[in-house]
């Protein structure tokens, strides 16, 4: 099967290892790939949530410019808002936690800002209609 549409994004990190617990702890992602490139010698890995065919690409580097922040972020769907709040508690605790969650009714529902390893925005969300917005077609 050949990939079209939007397949992933990449972020430069600079330790790929705290970036892959980032995200494996708060987006439930997991490595699919990971390699050296031969040529540079710079470490790349695939994550991916299995929900959908897309990837987060992280490219370990010296150097992280510029940062996807404070609006520009990744957004998760968590499955229950009860799952999101053990999340954002977690979060709290490790001092990653940037937004404390609100619910900013439909169609944007109960989320909150974490910040990774690098300063990139995470966003955590319940009750967000993104999914069915697109299969409607609503403007």
């Amino acid at each position: 099967m050949i990939d079209i549409g939007l397949t992933h994004i990449a972020l430069p990190v600079s330790n790929i290892e705290q970036s892959i617990e980032f995200y494996a702890t708060y987006a439930q992602m997991q490595v699919v790939h990971r390699r050296i490139d031969t040529d540079t010698e710079v470490v790349v890995a695939w994550l991916t949530d299995h929900t959908r065919p897309f990837a987060i690409v992280l490219i370990e580097t010296k150097s992280i410019h510029p940062v996807l922040s404070p609006l520009a972020h990744l957004g998760i769907g968590c499955k229950s808002r009860e799952a999101m709040d053990v999340l954002c508690d977690q979060a709290r605790q490790a001092g990653v936690l940037v937004d404390e969650p609100k619910d900013s009714g439909y169609p944007v529902g109960y989320w909150a800002f974490l910040r990774d390893p690098d300063g990139h925005t995470l966003e955590l969300s319940y009750g967000q209609e993104i999914g069915l917005t697109v299969e409607q077609g609503n403007i």
